[in-house]
């Protein structure tokens, strides 16, 4: 949000005054909030169709000792290259259905000795060569055994193939398959998704591959650590342009039928599957060339493009590529970066490795009539998906139990990256308001999960799908956040260099980042912890929620607990660290910024920093609110703080002004103070020309008045 968004002095009145009013019968909700509780629902993955070429295995309880009725993939086998051919077809068949036909060549090396493949699968169906769906030869000369029968596990997602002897160990090997799949309207895969020019209705073919969806484009080992390198070929009507992550390495016309063009793209370097992407539609580009001569390309339909509607997203795409480059000290590793907006996208936008895709919202701006708030998301986005071109694409996680690793990095520095494209609108600070705030609200539940699972207990595409929320992104960013503050950014980003170079091209657990992280803490001596970075970070990863620091500057004592919003609520899921974090506590005295000081237990006396003495003399803990955790006062500290805000506000900085509303409007939520007290922590407000304070005071008003309109009281307030 820019800088200098301001409210009128009679606006803020009224806003106050109504607030105060509509908050005097809070006492009400102490009983109404205990009842809230925040339900969670999964959906099961839909299964492919039996197919008519394969034995089909029903989607029942399978033995588990067998490696095909597993959802991960064994270890027997790892995929070198593939190489695949699609031709979607885009008027629909003589059944009504738009179909795709694709064949597909992959090589593997065997790991351990085995006498089956096994390989994902979904909704396709396969054409029989030489009476198996499948066709496998061995590389450098050597036999594979013969094929004894092949099914499709629709369960678990495989193509499995029996074989009569074993794959030896060490050798390499290729399978083909020729296959067909619909290009469904169903936002997965390779799928279909059409819009209107004019009259005219049009339709694109385009995929979504993660999590678990490159599957049911062509068979493949479909696991992130699984990585390969791709060679994509499209054949696509003669007028539509083709295209993927790669540039085009040649565009010819079908021998058999000059209506149809066979584009093949450059090898991709070695990714994983839910990283691919390929395009054909009639969309039209603008484009421009980076100082570091990287092709940018902006897509969208023809008449959105000549509208103007993707220049903001081109104008800011070169500066925020650079900063990334110089912020990793990694150049950008592909030859261009091309960015499409289409009309039909489940996900705000998705990573794939130099052609990132994005709803319409997410990546277009009309200057005609799309608000600022509009443009903000578009610069916010396209750095969140330009972040994870080094981070998540070049170095992977290994598996989506550490998903929050990709996203919480790419939640936290879109805001570096979007600051640094817009630097009059003061972004950076809005990762406070955006993430940190709003995922406290159900980080505070009794039925929070924490950042980072046991790989084991992560396997079925629902499962996956369901990290795919609040925590992972938003605590993610703030935990990330906090780790970058106490480091310094310096050093945080030595270690981070580090770490994308050392792993380029493969895969990590988040324990790799600690470790580079530490590489960097040791090799200098100003930055001090009280514990390695492991010790310290796993505290905030590996148990969910966060902790309220205490302040008693009575007595100088600072003490945490595990912070809930419903303090009756049973917390059932057992932590390793008790709930105790180590945690990082910068504060100000009376405007001036203190020593950090380590809270490393419930409870510690620490009178230098935090006891105070005078009327007039005050402690702020959490400055600049870098650390992910709430601040509770004695009563005598708030009512300083209240004194300080009406009388000279901007002493305190304008993030912690919003902290201290939200801090304690949660506090009296959970009636750990009166909500008198969080009240009276708004009544500067009616000099407050800021943005932050605003947000939040309005976000923590918005709480209580849904908790109104959820009792008896609501009707007679209205």
């Amino acid at each position: 949000m820019a800088k200098g968004f301001y409210i009128s002095k009679s606006l803020g009145i009224l806003g106050i005054l109504l607030g105060v009013a509509a908050l005097c019968t809070i006492v009400a909700l102490s009983v109404v909030y205990a009842q809230e509780k925040n339900k969670n629902t999964s959906q099961s993955p839909s299964m492919a169709p039996s197919n008519p070429t394969a034995t089909s295995s029903p989607a029942t309880t399978l033995d588990q000792n067998l490696p095909w009725n597993r959802y991960r993939l064994p270890k027997t086998l790892i995929p070198d290259s593939y190489n695949v051919v699609l031709r979607p077809y885009l008027s629909p068949n003589s059944q009504g259905l738009y179909i795709f036909t694709g064949s597909s060549t992959v090589r593997f090396t065997c790991q351990e000795a085995t006498n089956v493949i096994i390989i994902h699968s979904k909704k396709l169906n396969y054409t029989i060569t030489q009476g198996h769906p499948v066709v496998l030869r061995g590389v450098g000369g050597s036999q594979p055994p013969a094929i004894a029968s092949t099914e499709l596990v629709e369960l678990t997602e495989y193509l499995v193939v029996h074989l009569q002897g074993q794959l030896v160990a060490g050798s390499q090997y290729e399978m083909d398959t020729q296959f067909q799949g619909e290009l469904a309207d169903d936002l997965a895969g390779f799928y279909r998704s059409e819009y209107m020019e004019g009259n005219v209705r049009k339709v694109v073919a385009t995929t979504q591959m993660q999590a678990a969806d490159a599957r049911k484009s062509f068979p493949c080992f479909d696991e992130p650590a699984m990585k390969a390198t791709f060679n994509i070929t499209l054949i696509h009507p003669r007028d539509y342009t083709a295209l993927s992550n790669m540039l085009p390495r040649s565009s010819t016309a079908l021998p058999e039928d000059p209506n149809w063009t066979v584009t093949e793209f450059h090898t991709t370097p070695k990714m994983s599957t839910y990283l691919l992407a390929y395009i054909v539609s009639e969309f039209t580009n603008i484009e421009a060339q980076s100082p570091n001569n990287v092709q940018i390309r902006i897509w969208a339909r023809p008449s959105a493009i000549s509208e103007g509607h993707g220049q903001y997203a081109l104008n800011v795409t070169g500066p925020i590529l650079n900063f990334f480059a110089n912020h990793y000290n990694t150049p950008y590793p592909l030859e261009k970066s091309d960015q499409i907006g289409l009309p039909d996208f489940n996900a705000g936008a998705m990573e794939n490795w130099g052609l990132v895709t994005y709803r319409e919202s997410a990546l277009l701006f009309d200057p005609l009539v799309s608000s600022i708030s509009n443009k903000e998301r578009v610069v916010t986005v396209v750095a969140h998906e330009l972040a994870h071109q080094w981070f998540g694409n070049l170095v992977t996680v290994d598996w989506w139990n550490d998903l929050w690793l990709n996203e919480g990095f790419a939640s936290y520095v879109e805001y570096l990256g979007a600051d640094y494209a817009e630097p009059t609108w003061n972004l950076k600070d809005l990762i406070v308001l955006n993430e940190l705030h709003s995922v406290m609200a159900v980080d505070a539940l009794a039925s929070s999960h924490p950042l980072s699972s046991p790989a084991d207990e992560v396997n079925t595409p629902a499962q996956i799908s369901e990290l795919f929320d609040s925590i992972t992104y938003s605590k993610g960013a703030s935990v990330l956040r906090m780790l970058s503050s106490f480091l310094t950014e310096d050093l945080f980003k030595e270690g981070l260099a580090s770490y994308l170079h050392t792993f380029a091209y493969q895969n990590t657990i988040y324990l790799d980042l600690w470790e580079h992280l530490q590489q960097a803490v040791n090799s200098q001596s100003a930055i001090q912890l009280p514990a390695s970075v492991r010790d310290i970070m796993d505290r905030w990863i590996l148990q969910m929620g966060f902790p309220v620091v205490t302040v008693n500057t009575t007595n100088g004592i600072i003490s945490q607990h595990h912070f809930l919003l419903d303090p009756t609520s049973n917390v059932t899921r057992p932590s390793d660290f008790n709930y105790l974090w180590i945690v990082p506590v910068s504060s100000m005295r009376n405007g001036v910024q203190q020593q950090e000081f380590w809270l490393e237990g419930v409870e510690q006396t620490q009178n230098s920093l935090f006891r105070v003495e005078g009327d007039n003399n005050w402690i702020l803990a959490n400055l600049n609110v870098t650390g992910y955790y709430q601040v509770n006062y004695d009563e005598g500290n708030w009512k300083k703080l209240q004194t300080q805000l009406q009388t000279n506000p901007s002493v305190i900085p304008v993030i912690n002004r919003a902290q201290i509303i939200h801090d304690a409007f949660n506090l009296a939520s959970a009636q750990k103070v009166p909500v008198t007290l969080a009240l009276d922590n708004t009544l500067f407000l009616i000099r407050e020309t800021e943005y932050m304070p605003w947000q939040a005071a309005l976000s923590s008003l918005n709480y209580f008045k849904l908790m109104f309109d959820r009792s008896e009281v609501y009707g007679p307030m209205k």
